[in-house]
């Protein structure tokens, strides 16, 4: 009986300590994201949405220069959505800091349903 019992608790503790282990290396990953994360900006862009566009046709950053975007919504209920970038802005996340790593043209487009102009409300992100 006391032989179970300490095999049952052995196999109770390896159980816990890969349970652990697998723990700290998902930890491990998002400490790794969040430090990408935490760029501190060089320049500020304002993008500012109203009803089924954009304020400007197109916007320019410079590559290499950390730039914090700040997204703000005048009227109805917009998003903006690069996905080259991997940022997506809203309301509820209305600002990140992201470092422009390639040179070119990207397409933004309103990242949420917002009527019949949606398909319509795009702009331009320049990187030089």
């Amino acid at each position: 009986m006391i032989r179970k019992s300490a095999i049952l608790c052995s196999i109770i503790f390896v159980l816990l300590l890969t349970a652990c282990g697998s723990n700290t290396s998902n930890s491990d990953s998002a400490n790794n994201a969040a430090a990408g994360s935490n760029l501190t900006a060089e320049e500020e862009l304002v993008i500012t949405a109203t009803n089924y566009s954009f304020d400007q046709p197109e916007y320019h950053l410079k590559k290499g220069v950390p730039v914090k975007i700040i997204f703000e919504n005048e009227s109805g209920n917009h998003g903006i959505l690069i996905p080259e970038m991997k940022l997506r802005l809203d309301a509820k996340n209305a600002s990140q800091v992201v470092l422009p790593e390639e040179a070119g043209t990207f397409e933004m487009t309103c990242a949420i349903m917002c009527g019949s102009g949606h398909s319509g409300m795009t702009a331009k992100i320049i990187v030089e």
